[in-house]
């Protein structure tokens, strides 16, 4: 339940009060502290996920989030830790089907997809407590967001942040051209295996945010539009950042003037970005490719 739901909030149209009422909230300050660092981790970790065309992977990390916070619930433990161990866990799978050469491994990937939703369901029938139900765990909340899961997502966020620091000349060498990266001495395969961890850990830290379901989203559509845009990585970098961070603050803010999921309003941001984006670089190749035709027959025509 949101704070719209109970019919605290109001939005006036006078930006400046409104936001002083929203955050005169602790909880919605630490929403926007964490929303900020979970915004950073997953733009900059989504940026390498879609230049390695690892969208499937990240998928299905997102997906055993669901599992994990259930069972962990289940268990009578917080549910961060159930994001952290499966999330986690199904990285070094995914590493670990990775280096086997398996031919089914898609297949076999969402055959363990299919299973573990199946558990997470079945984790939330078996728990007697009083719990929401599976849509806080899936689609997100902003509400509860303590102090002490802040700073813990802030020092996971800086470790995440410091190793992607030290692999990402290397990473980046080794998502363009893994062939020739592995021949100049690239360490590909564990360059491989640690940024699998780092998706997994990034995917825990997100889910708390937006959802198990939809953390996907604002890992991959940022990125996403930033690469449409832009073909410099620090460029598109900085804009998969501020794309990421931008819907999550903007989510928060519509999150809390109405009774939806905050990952409904995150998600359906970031999308209209990409859309955006996809309709600039349309209209800009149809406007280069007349000038073009234009300048051809121009030359013909001398």
């Amino acid at each position: 339940m949101t704070l719209a739901e109970t019919g605290a909030p109001a939005w006036s149209w006078n930006l400046l009060s409104d936001f002083q009422e929203m955050w005169s909230y602790p909880f919605m300050v630490n929403a926007f502290r964490a929303g900020a660092v979970v915004a950073v981790v997953s733009a900059l970790v989504g940026w390498f996920v879609v230049l390695r065309r690892q969208t499937f992977a990240a998928h299905t990390v997102s997906l055993v989030a669901f599992p994990g916070a259930a069972g962990a619930v289940l268990l009578g433990v917080s549910a961060v830790y159930g994001y952290f161990t499966l999330c986690v866990a199904a990285a070094l799978v995914i590493a670990a089907l990775r280096g086997g050469g398996d031919h089914h491994e898609s297949a076999l990937t969402g055959t363990v997809q299919a299973f573990l939703m199946a558990s997470g369901f079945l984790f939330i029938a078996l728990y007697r407590g009083l719990l929401e139900g599976p849509q806080t765990i899936l689609f997100g909340t902003f509400l509860g967001i303590t102090p002490s899961q802040v700073t813990i997502l802030m020092a996971v966020g800086a470790v995440v942040l410091a190793v992607l620091a030290v692999i990402g000349r290397p990473l980046l060498f080794a998502s363009i051209d893994p062939r020739v990266a592995a021949g100049r001495g690239v360490p590909v395969r564990a360059l491989s295996v640690v940024f699998l961890v780092l998706l997994g850990v990034a995917t825990a830290e997100a889910s708390q945010i937006t959802g198990t379901l939809l953390v996907f989203a604002l890992m991959v559509i940022p990125a996403a539009t930033a690469q449409l845009l832009t073909a410099r990585p620090a460029l598109s970098l900085a804009l998969a950042v501020l794309m990421a961070f931008a819907a999550t603050w903007l989510g928060l803010t519509a999150a809390y003037y109405s009774p939806y999921p905050l990952g409904f309003f995150v998600t359906s941001i970031a999308f209209a970005g990409y859309l955006l984006a996809l309709g600039w670089r349309s209209l800009h190749a149809l406007l280069a490719s007349r000038i073009g035709a234009r300048l051809t027959s121009a030359q013909v025509g001398a």
